[in-house]
């Protein structure tokens, strides 16, 4: 609004104008005026003040007569300044520029992403299945993801893999929590929260601190119809567990004879492992001091073995990826998912052969890729598993002595053949 000089605006009391209110609100209406449109006058009435003294201001060439009588309180707020509120122009604030600021890339810390992953890994998190800067859904190590084992735990870490973030959809569980890579674990469970800032000591577990028991019949009844007997399993020292309404088989990882961890398997294939223990393989004692040993992708595979007279056997305890990495290999510190073949490097070093008896799938296949890149394939020898039928082959050692006993079992392993190395060629490769 502009106001102009050299003209008086008087507002009188006693105006006998019809009014027109000159404000922003609902009484803004426009009445019919009483003047001719020859005095060049307009008559508006505005709701000032109760003040029956005129008031004078300063508007553009003609004359208008404001009238102060008010049909109805006026609210204080309105009677600012007299009844007008004004701000000038010069005084009023500017707005700010507005700023889009593009945000700092995060470079990713491979030391502090490996020690973010090692705390997933101690409350049961497979941080090796997430990739910084994504999101990824796992199986929940709290409510193993109920009856239909579904993926029901939305993991994230960021993209510096200096913190994770995860949640449990489930109804029934909701766990939630972060944790980062220098910092203790926050979750809604207090039993999740051990763990230390940088690496936490190996708590000491017995059988009668887990609770264990030897195996029922039902359990030695399901084990007999995979043709393992019982005296295998107390060889091995394969318990039970009771959790929550149903029995689950327990797996006891030794080394010297030291109970160091325990996997637990229900019937329905659900997993999971005590947390903050040694990560080694199952059945190591077993393998201590052999010059040839089998390396077997699960525990019931390492007791098959067993069964066609194998005890130089030992089992990797976290099964195979999905596929083969494409990164560089990784120093042993950062090696978290391959953390058992270095603790277990002095029994190891000392093997002439090792036969690497995994599984045929394309999971199966990766994880002898992955254990020969580490361990050198010149020593390396793999095995075929026989035709099921003319479309499909045996998976794995237990399926071979389940359909076709011990002795096709042995001899698969005896015609193990060296593990495929670049430059190097069999006799069977060339033809007369």
């Amino acid at each position: 609004m502009l106001l102009l000089p050299q003209s008086r605006l008087f507002l009188s009391a006693n105006s006998n104008c019809n009014r027109v209110i000159f404000m922003g609100s609902k009484h803004m209406l426009l009445l019919k005026s009483t003047l001719t449109p020859g005095t060049h006058t307009h008559t508006y009435v505005a709701h000032f003040s109760s003040s029956s003294q005129p008031q004078f201001f300063s508007t553009h060439r003609k004359n208008i007569a404001f009238s102060t009588s008010s049909p109805r309180p006026i609210s204080p707020i309105h009677r600012m300044t007299s009844g007008l509120s004004y701000y000038p122009r010069a005084l009023m604030p500017k707005p700010r520029p507005v700023v889009l600021e593009t945000p700092e890339q995060q470079v990713l810390d491979p030391e502090q992403l490996r020690m973010l992953k090692q705390k997933l890994e101690d409350i049961g998190i497979d941080g090796d299945a997430c990739k910084p800067g994504q999101y990824c859904g796992l199986v929940c190590p709290n409510c193993k993801g109920g009856d239909s084992e579904e993926k029901s735990l939305s993991l994230h870490i960021t993209e510096d893999g200096a913190e994770a973030m995860w949640n449990c959809f489930r109804a029934k569980c909701g766990w939630r929590g972060t944790t980062r890579a220098f910092a203790d674990v926050k979750s809604t469970y207090a039993k999740m929260n051990r763990i230390g800032k940088v690496k936490q000591a190996f708590i000491e577990i017995t059988e009668e601190s887990l609770e264990l028991e030897p195996v029922c019949s039902e359990l030695l009844a399901y084990f007999a119809d995979r043709m393992i007997s019982g005296e295998t399993l107390r060889r091995n020292f394969v318990m039970q567990k009771r959790s929550g309404n149903q029995i689950a088989i327990a797996f006891t990882y030794r080394r010297n004879g030291e109970l160091v961890n325990c996997k637990y398997r229900t019937i329905t294939k659900k997993f999971w492992r005590e947390t903050n223990t040694q990560k080694i393989f199952y059945g190591l004692d077993d393998i201590n001091g052999a010059s040839d040993i089998i390396i077997v992708e699960g525990e019931i595979d390492k007791l098959a073995m067993e069964e066609a007279g194998f005890k130089n056997c030992a089992s990797v305890p976290d099964g195979a990826p999905p596929k083969v990495s494409k990164k560089d290999l990784p120093s042993a510190e950062e090696d978290t998912k391959y953390q058992y073949l270095w603790n277990c490097k002095e029994y190891i070093e000392k093997v002439s052969r090792i036969i690497l008896a995994t599984d045929g799938d394309p999971p199966g296949q990766a994880l002898a890729e992955e254990l020969a890149r580490r361990l050198g394939r010149e020593r390396y020898w793999r095995v075929k598993w026989p035709k099921k039928n003319n479309a499909e082959s045996f998976k794995d050692a237990n399926e071979v002595l389940m359909y076709m006993g011990p002795a096709a079992l042995r001899e698969v392993i005896e015609n193990a053949e060296l593990y495929p190395i670049k430059g190097l060629f069999n006799f069977k490769d060339y033809r007369d």
